[in-house]
């Protein structure tokens, strides 16, 4: 007898239940639980709402749900009251008495009556009485914090940073689920025929005001199109595209991806060299390197080439004066993209951004002497934190007097506004993208 698949809410229970016990990232365990579940295309949609937005929420519904509790609850039983909850104040299109029949049938196949009357109990409750008011918290920290479901601390750390409503608007934005963007193969078409082609398969896209390779989707999943699997397109957020434009590349360069998997910007840099030169890319792990490897080999780039390496060992591989151009694309906290993997504002601690500023350094430190005299060096990030970005580049530039600031050039027009200098900090809230951080240096000599 063949086993029954899950509903569509039970299948997002156990990703919401695995993301807090094993500290997975959720767009990994969302993945494998759509093939493993071999779900339709129109439930996969409202899968990814529940996971996302019950997890981006959930300091939220805590808060919402801490009146109608007493006593300690199964953590299991928990997360199905953030799941119901979730549905009834923010999915308008869900009938209140379907979430509350689906939540009960839950409760009853894992639990036992009691629960499944607990379960009951508490969201008729908040039926008839509605969530408690955010305007009674009265401390604007705790209150962003709350209603954007961003820990007080991160919260707090951004406000001394960048002001209130500068941190306000951001932790508002990393509420909004992203749009799907991509980087047309510039090495084999044109923006204007990749959107035609893709046309042609029904998935309509429009030319990003961002960047000028980019696309961003309109309807239709980019990943499951032929122009995807014939390398015509490379799956990637604008603010990352900058990245590679901010190296400031000329023909026959030989370029050093320092921190290079998934393969986003190595493929970037590959296919602005116009398949000549050529780039080296790095990383720690094996299977990232694979990526790497098969990302280069599908979108047809014969000028990249792997290694599995700590960063902070290539001067044991590349002599000293070896590259025109240095990529550290560097391990970070990942704050800027938190709409991509909303659990881990939570995982994260304060201290953890200081240990990473030492890694930051030693990769940095480590790359310097690989770049000839005249050469740039670009340090990007996926954070909005000033200790790991602007931080590290004071730190970087004390220590290393053989580098000044490189003032950023060949960025699109769009983005000039969000320059300074050497520097770039986007906001997600900006326009739309990661929130990110680029800065470029040049070797000038001791």
């Amino acid at each position: 007898m063949s086993k029954k698949k899950k509903s569509v809410r039970e299948a997002a229970l156990d990703v919401i239940e695995a993301v807090e016990k094993n500290q997975s990232y959720s767009n990994l365990l969302l993945n494998s639980v759509i093939e493993k579940n071999e779900l339709p295309q129109k439930d996969i949609g409202l899968l990814t709402e529940l996971t996302y937005g019950t997890i981006q929420r959930k300091m939220t519904l805590d808060y919402f749900l801490a009146p109608f509790l007493k006593g300690k609850l199964d953590q299991w039983v928990r997360q199905l009251l953030r799941l119901s909850l979730y549905q009834i104040v923010y999915l308008d299109r869900i009938p209140d008495r379907a979430v509350l029949h689906e939540a009960v049938e839950i409760a009853k196949k894992r639990g036992h009556k009691g629960i499944s009357g607990l379960v009951n109990g508490v969201l008729r409750s908040i039926q008839r009485k509605g969530v408690p008011s955010l305007e009674e918290i009265k401390d604007p920290i705790e209150r962003v914090s709350i209603e954007t479901s961003h820990p007080f601390w991160l919260v707090k750390r951004w406000a001394d940073q960048f002001g209130l409503e500068k941190t306000k608007e951001m932790c508002e934005m990393n509420l909004v689920a992203p749009k799907q963007t991509a980087r047309v193969n510039v090495t084999k078409l044109s923006r204007d025929e990749l959107i035609h082609n893709l046309s042609g398969e029904g998935v309509e896209v429009k030319p990003s005001p961002v960047a000028g390779e980019a696309v961003q989707t309109l309807r239709g999943n980019l990943v499951k199109t032929e122009a995807y699997r014939n390398g015509e397109l490379t799956i990637q957020d604008e603010s990352s595209m900058l990245v590679a434009h901010a190296l400031d590349l000329k023909k026959d360069m030989k370029v050093l991806d320092a921190c290079a998997a998934p393969g986003g910007k190595t493929t970037h840099i590959a296919e602005l060299l116009g398949g000549t030169g050529e780039v080296q890319a790095l990383d720690l792990h094996k299977h990232k390197v694979k990526l790497i490897d098969e990302n280069a080999s599908r979108l047809g780039l014969a000028n990249v080439y792997t290694d599995t390496l700590d960063s902070r060992k290539a001067g044991e591989k590349f002599k000293e004066g070896s590259f025109d151009r240095i990529l550290v694309d560097a391990p970070c906290s990942g704050l800027g993209v938190l709409r991509r993997k909303p659990d881990i504002k939570y995982a994260k601690k304060e201290q953890d951004l200081h240990s990473l500023q030492k890694i930051q350094l030693d990769i940095l430190s480590a790359v310097a002497p690989l770049l000839k005299e005249g050469g740039i060096l670009v340090y990007s990030t996926c954070t909005v934190d000033k200790n790991e970005n602007e931080g590290t580049v004071r730190s970087f530039l004390r220590d290393h007097t053989e580098f000044k600031e490189f003032h950023l050039k060949n960025l699109p027009e769009t983005v000039q506004a969000f320059t300074e200098g050497n520097q770039l900090q986007i906001f997600p809230q900006d326009f739309g993208g990661d929130g990110f951080y680029i800065s470029s240096f040049i070797k000038t000599g001791s």
